[in-house]
């Protein structure tokens, strides 16, 4: 069956505290509201979010898992003049225009316009102009937008001349064939009043037309739902007169006979959403190694400069390598090369090396990582895989092609001078921080709503208190498990209205934020790969968040800030000015009787994962003589085990 129309001007759940259609489950599935896309026989898709790529990755990677063609884009805030002009009212800083990415080329330069528009023209939201929209206009289709695009604004306010003068820029920009006038019809006053000129404004320059229906939430029933999600993104509630609010119940994803209901005596525009569609032909690739470039000395590659390094770290570290040693050393490095990654290792050694030689503490391993032999040859750890048992192929696995990722510790003090370290060597424009995005969770949605409906504090805590702490513990399992927050739903009809409306809302994305250890090190400029933004306190951090960055291949490094190594770092220094002057941290032993007696005795206030109480309570059960008793007690003092019943 043919296609009779693709939406093409869609907004998610990261159009932040506005877009309510979520792309993946809590599992990290397809959406039902993707499946049911797929199911409704779309050929296509697209996602416009408000001024940034935040999900781009994720709706790529969930439609094409559903047969559905995505088609990235964005709905951009264009500065009236310039980008870098900050003056005007929110209302006036910016008006609206869609673009959507045809090909690798768009896709790239969509990028290109997201970054500078966070990085540039930020002024109450990220904006770009017409000057960086004209360097960056190729490969995409640009759309006039809804009631706040420039056009449709301009003949709204009976300023024909300037919605004709309009058209005309964009479209020298795009190209005549690129740029399309956009058609709405939510049944809003105002878009009655222009739909006839927009008509008339096409028909006049010959541009062609385009129908979408600027969808923010799945189905027509989730109005109410996305109508307090409004209310919690401007601090406002149901009742106040003044806060924002959408004028009808039509902002939805509506079927294909819905939109020919409301498109029919213009067919051009419902069969220009298919002919847009069928001109996408972006194609993104997963699953590649982009590792930057490590500069070696002249007549070594990258493999054998690694193999020299490692052998020169065994013997600094024993003296003569043990035949044990050497043939697990090569097995090593054999998987390390057949998998393209001793850059990677080249690169994390370069700046621990550094970390070491300007004085700054390094952490001696954790994760997986510490059981490959290469890292504890180059210090990367310092902890030995043969003498503990530790498996490599825990951290590496040739049959699992993913990027190495080594959890590195510093000084808290001294993180962000390796960080910078990076930044000079590898350059600016090649490194930033992730950004992170924090869900409205079980307790946190029933305070957002609660607040919205102007509900007694005192009945939401009620609320609140009756749902279990327990990680990943929904409001639907909270109500089956809990017969008091059960009969509250059941008897009191304020609270089942504050329930049914927070479990539409819950685990929709709240915000952003930036990563606590996540750094990307890219290959050249980081906007060929990824768009970028700035976060709060001016850190310019990634759109995309770690999973989406590691599909597309890039280097992600967490620099991990720990307090505790600061204090070891200080003690040390104690130790060597009041008794021993050649005090020496790493020549303890391991199975120094008089650490074991302490240990045994929970005297561990400040010794790192050992001073809960809880933990203390296990040590003295315990009483540990090795550093295996040590290293099983906090593998079974975790969420996972603790809640497994062993």
């Amino acid at each position: 069956m043919t296609a009779e129309f693709v939406h093409l001007h869609n907004h998610t759940e990261y159009s932040l505290l506005d877009g309510a259609a979520r792309l993946t489950d809590e599992k990290g599935n397809p959406s039902e509201f993707i499946k049911h896309m797929a199911a409704a026989k779309a050929s296509a898709l697209a996602i416009t979010d408000h001024g940034n790529m935040y999900g781009a990755i994720e709706f790529y990677s969930v439609c094409t898992e559903v047969g559905l063609k995505p088609i990235l884009g964005m709905e951009a805030y264009i500065a009236p003049e310039s980008r870098l002009d900050r003056k005007g009212s929110p209302s006036e800083a910016s008006n609206h225009l869609t673009l959507l990415a045809m090909d690798k080329v768009g896709y790239q330069n969509l990028m290109k316009l997201s970054s500078r528009a966070f990085l540039e023209g930020y002024y109450y939201k990220p904006r770009i102009d017409r000057e960086i929209l004209a360097q960056h206009s190729n490969g995409l289709v640009g759309m006039s937008g809804c009631l706040k695009g420039e056009i449709p604004w301009s003949l709204n306010a009976d300023r024909p001349e300037r919605a004709e003068k309009a058209l005309d820029t964009f479209r020298q920009i795009f190209g005549k064939e690129n740029f399309f006038v956009e058609l709405m019809d939510h049944g809003l006053a105002d878009q009655k009043r222009v739909f006839p000129k927009l008509v008339a404004l096409a028909k006049k320059f010959d541009a062609p037309l385009v129908a979408t229906n600027d969808c923010h939430y799945f189905r027509k029933e989730d109005q109410a739902a996305h109508d307090v999600l409004l209310c919690i993104g401007t601090g406002k509630t149901l009742d106040d007169p003044q806060r924002l609010r959408y004028g009808s119940p039509e902002f939805y994803y509506k079927s294909v006979a819905e939109m020919k209901t409301l498109f029919g005596e213009i067919p051009e525009a419902l069969s220009n959403t298919v002919a847009i569609a069928e001109r996408s032909h972006l194609e993104l690739t997963f699953n590649q190694i982009l590792l930057p470039r490590y500069d070696v000395p002249v007549g070594d590659s990258p493999e054998s400069y690694l193999e020299k390094l490692c052998l020169e770290g065994l013997t600094k570290r024993f003296g003569r390598i043990a035949p044990e040693y050497k043939v697990r050393l090569d097995y090593e490095l054999s998987i390390i090369r057949k998998m393209g990654f001793a850059t990677y290792f080249l690169i994390v050694w370069d700046f621990i090396h550094h970390a070491r030689k300007i004085g700054v503490p390094v952490g001696p391993g954790r994760g997986s990582g510490a059981g490959a032999l290469t890292a504890y040859a180059l210090a990367i750890t310092n902890i030995d895989p043969i003498q503990n048992g530790l498996l490599f192929e825990r951290f590496l696995n040739p049959e699992r092609r993913s990027m190495p990722d080594l959890d590195i510790d510093f000084s808290d003090d001294g993180r962000e001078k390796i960080i910078e370290y990076v930044r000079q060597k590898y350059g600016e424009t090649c490194v930033a921080q992730i950004i992170t995005f924090g869900s409205m969770l079980a307790r946190m949605v029933v305070r957002d709503v609660g607040r919205v409906l102007a509900l007694p504090l005192v009945e939401v805590d009620k609320v609140c208190r009756l749902i279990p702490r327990e990680l990943g513990t929904t409001l639907h399992s909270a109500l089956g498990a809990v017969p008091e927050l059960q009969t509250l739903y059941k008897t009191d009809p304020k609270i089942k209205r504050l329930l049914d409306l927070a479990q539409k809302l819950e685990g929709i994305k709240r915000h952003s934020g930036v990563h606590a250890a996540g750094t990307i090190i890219a290959a050249g400029e980081l906007t060929e790969h990824v768009p970028l933004a700035k976060g709060s306190r001016d850190v310019v951090t990634t759109q995309y968040n770690d999973e989406g960055l590691l599909k597309l291949g890039l280097l992600k490094v967490d620099f991990l800030g720990l307090r505790t190594l600061s204090v070891i770092r200080d003690a040390v220094k104690l130790v060597r000015e009041r008794h021993e002057p050649t005090f020496d941290i790493d020549a303890i032993p391991l199975d120094n009787e008089a650490t074991f007696r302490l240990l045994a005795q929970a005297k561990t206030a400040g010794i790192f994962q050992l001073e809960s109480s809880g933990m203390r309570d296990l040590l003295r059960k315990l009483k540990p003589t090795t550093l295996s008793d040590v290293v099983a007690l906090i593998s079974l003092y975790r969420p996972g085990p603790m809640g497994s019943g062993l």
